[in-house]
Formats: C-alpha cells, sequence, structure tokens
C-alpha cells in the first residue's frame, strides 16, 4: 500500500480541493495546485502519445502501462507523486515531457548550494527549508537529511568549479591582475588570481592548491590563465603581496620589465609591527607621504631618508623598508592620478574576496583533501562576485591603459629575459 503519495487528478478538481484548503495553509494550496496542474499536463502527454483511452488508433506510438510513485523537488526537499507510465510497442518506457522537464529543474541541489554559501549547516537545513509547524511533512526520503545536502552541495558545487576553471579568458580585456595565496590547512595553501577589466569590472580568473606559496605554484597558475585565453604578450600591471616566488615567476612568464606593483599597505604593516609604538605615526606618515607624490624620485629619496633614520633604532627594519623598493613605487613611475593609485597600489580587491571566502568557509571543521578545499573556495569565489562594483576610479582606466602601452612601446628593444647574477 502506497503512503504518502500525492494524487495527481483533474485538474480543476485539485485546484478547487486546494481553494477550499487556503484558508488553513497557503503552501499547501500551492503544493496542491502545481501537482493538479502537472498532472494534467501529464497525461496530456500520455494521451499525446497513446491516443484516446480505450482507443484503438494504428498511429499511437505507445500504450497505458498504469501508474507510477515519483518524487520531485519542493521547497529544499521532495514529495511523493503519481506519474502516469507509458511504454512503447517494443516494451521500451516512454519518458512524458512534462514529467522530465519537471525533474530536469535542478532545484534541490540550488537550494543546498544557496543554503550553505549562506553559512547554513547541513544539520540545519531540514528547518532552513520547512518549517516544523508547517503543513507540509518530511518524510522519509524527502533529500532534506544532512548527506542528502551534503551530495548534492559536492556534485553541484564540483560541476561549477570545473565550468568556471576551464572557462575561455581571451574575450576578457584585462589590464590589471591581482594574485594572492590563502592558508587553509596544514601543508596545505591556495593560490587566487583576480583581474581588473578595461570598464573596471572584477573577474575571478583562477585557483590552484599547493603546500606552499612558492614560485612552482604561482607559476603553475599562470601557465593555467595562459592556457585558458590569457596573451602573455600583452603588457598588464600585476599586484601582488610581495612574495618573491609570485614576482620571480610573473617576470619568468610575462619578460623582467612586465610591471609589478607590490601592496603598500602589506609593506607597511610588515614595517610598522617591527617597530616600537611610539615610532608608528611617524612612520605611517612619512611612508603615505611618499606614495602620494607624483614624483617617483622624491619619493624614493623620503623612503630612503626614512629607512637612515631608523638604521641605528631598528637596522633590520631598515633594510626591510629598502628591500623591494622599486615594485612599490610601480604605479607612480607608471604616472597614474592620485585616486588610481590608491585602488592600484594594494590587493584590497582579492583580500575583499578572501574574506567572503573565510566566511563562507567558517562551518567546514575538517578539510578531507585538496580537492574539497577547492570546490568549497572556487563555490565561495563565485559568490564573492555577486557583492563585486566597478573599481572605483574605473574612469581612470584609459590612463592605465596608455601607460601600459608606453611602457611596453618602451622596452620592446630590450630583451626580455632576466640578466645572469654575477658573484660578488
Amino acid at each position: 500500500m502506497r503512503k504518502d503519495i500525492t494524487p495527481a487528478g483533474n485538474v480543476a478538481a485539485g485546484i478547487e480541493s486546494a481553494w477550499e484548503n487556503v484558508a488553513v495553509s497557503f503552501e499547501r494550496f500551492c503544493l496542491t495546485a502545481g501537482v493538479a496542474t502537472l498532472a494534467e499536463m501529464m497525461e496530456r502527454d500520455a494521451a499525446e502519445l497513446c491516443g484516446p483511452r480505450h482507443g484503438r488508433s494504428m498511429d499511437r506510438r505507445g500504450h497505458r502501462w498504469g501508474r507510477s510513485a515519483g518524487k520531485l523537488g519542493f521547497h529544499g526537499g521532495k514529495v511523493n507523486i503519481e506519474r502516469p507510465r507509458v511504454r512503447a510497442r517494443g516494451g521500451a518506457e516512454l519518458a512524458l515531457p512534462s514529467w522530465e522537464a519537471a525533474q530536469a529543474e535542478d532545484w534541490l541541489g540550488r537550494w543546498a548550494m544557496n543554503l550553505m554559501l549562506i553559512n547554513v549547516s547541513t544539520r540545519r537545513f531540514e528547518r532552513a527549508v520547512r518549517l516544523p509547524e508547517g503543513d507540509i511533512p518530511i518524510t522519509r526520503g524527502a533529500g532534506v537529511s544532512k548527506s542528502a545536502v551534503s551530495r548534492r552541495f559536492v556534485a553541484l558545487s564540483a560541476e561549477r568549479m570545473a565550468e568556471w576553471m576551464a572557462a575561455d579568458l581571451s574575450q576578457l580585456d584585462l589590464l590589471a591582475i591581482q594574485i594572492d595565496g590563502m592558508h587553509i590547512a596544514d601543508e596545505l595553501t591556495l593560490l587566487a588570481a583576480v583581474g581588473i577589466a578595461g570598464d573596471g569590472a572584477k573577474h575571478p580568473l583562477g585557483l590552484l592548491e599547493g603546500a606552499t606559496e612558492n614560485a612552482a605554484v604561482v607559476q603553475a597558475l599562470l601557465d593555467n590563465l595562459i592556457e585558458r585565453g590569457l596573451d602573455p604578450k600583452v603588457c598588464r600591471l600585476f599586484i601582488v603581496d610581495g612574495s618573491k616566488a609570485a614576482i620571480k615567476a610573473i617576470r619568468k612568464t610575462f619578460g623582467r620589465h612586465a610591471p609589478i606593483q607590490r601592496c603598500q599597505v602589506h609593506k607597511a604593516r610588515n614595517i610598522v609591527e617591527r617597530l616600537p609604538k611610539h615610532l608608528h605615526a611617524a612612520v605611517r606618515k612619512a611612508l603615505r607621504q611618499a606614495w602620494e607624490l607624483d614624483d617617483a624620485e622624491k619619493a624614493e629619496r623620503l623612503i630612503r631618508n626614512l629607512a637612515r633614520r631608523l638604521e641605528q633604532v631598528a637596522p633590520g627594519v631598515a633594510a626591510s623598508i629598502l628591500e623591494g623598493l622599486d615594485e612599490m613605487l610601480t604605479v607612480i613611475r607608471l604616472g597614474l592620478p592620485l585616486s588610481l593609485r590608491r585602488s592600484l597600489a594594494c590587493t584590497n580587491i582579492i583580500e575583499n574576496m578572501i574574506s567572503t571566502i573565510r566566511r563562507v568557509c567558517r562551518n567546514v571543521k575538517r578539510w578531507r583533501d585538496a580537492s574539497m578545499a577547492l570546490r568549497w573556495t572556487a563555490a565561495a569565489m563565485q559568490e564573492a562576485t555577486k557583492s563585486f562594483r566597478r573599481l572605483k576610479a574605473h574612469k581612470q582606466l584609459p590612463v592605465l591603459r596608455a601607460a601600459l602601452a608606453a611602457h611596453q612601446a618602451k622596452h620592446a628593444s630590450q630583451p626580455a629575459l632576466e640578466p645572469t647574477a654575477v658573484a660578488a
């Protein structure tokens, strides 16, 4: 004896029955009316395949074969429903177009994906999609258990990640690329890249796992971007957090004259944290003054003077200030306006995306393997794009385009390979 099967009858009778109960439960009304409508559509499909009931038409493709229980997605779970069965003359099952269309909508996977991305745990998924006191009961096999939800999330997140990681990049008009890494678990680091297009739009480009943020991992990420259509001959501005491995891989792939900007926010933080508190304000002020100058030579002199003043107090910090000085002033050397420099002299774009990743993944208590970390991170990166806005100084991006073209033309005749180091 079948239980908990939603009856499928005449659409008018079904809607009338549903309307009688609308005062009791609007949710039950919507379900009953929808099931009645679907039942009528399936009966029409069966009539087109088999002809009218008890008919003897020779043009029919099949014949009716009773009814069968099935399940359809509803409110993040499943509800039971009866559907007619049709068999061809050879004995094979004939699909009903309306039933196939109803099942093709992956609402269950999208419900699971959406709720897990907003930090609803699998254990609470059932309460998130069905009210405990609601009129639609949760029966066995409703698909709202934590294991069923987890399976749907894994399947859909893996599918979307594969599609995203294979997307063509050749159509993106990218002027700048930010690269940064994030530590996920022991011996697992993920490296991400975000591009800034000529219209100011931000695009997550790629993701790769590695034990550490070393040159080999960065190189693999860049190779993946090039395979997907990123032209290495086009001059672009690269923004990194100061990793020597990232700089080395970029120089190797895009030439030693590729413009690279080290994140000024990271640099200032690393300098100030190593100094006594009474020097923090003065050092921050000096660095800010240097970075807001329009003349790169004056900015360099100001930073060197700061390092000279700190030699007695903190010689290690003084040496750190001068380390990577050329990459710190790249946006000034390109002649960009101040508002555009403020947007491109730091990795705030990718840092904001990483904060979204950490918020989405905070319910994960144990990372089983790298594939799990990649799936979750890729899903979170796509979630972060929903809150992306155009670059604040997007109207000044034509200045960056012209500066990059001039930079490329200036160094076009010079060798692109790194010079061989000379022993001291």
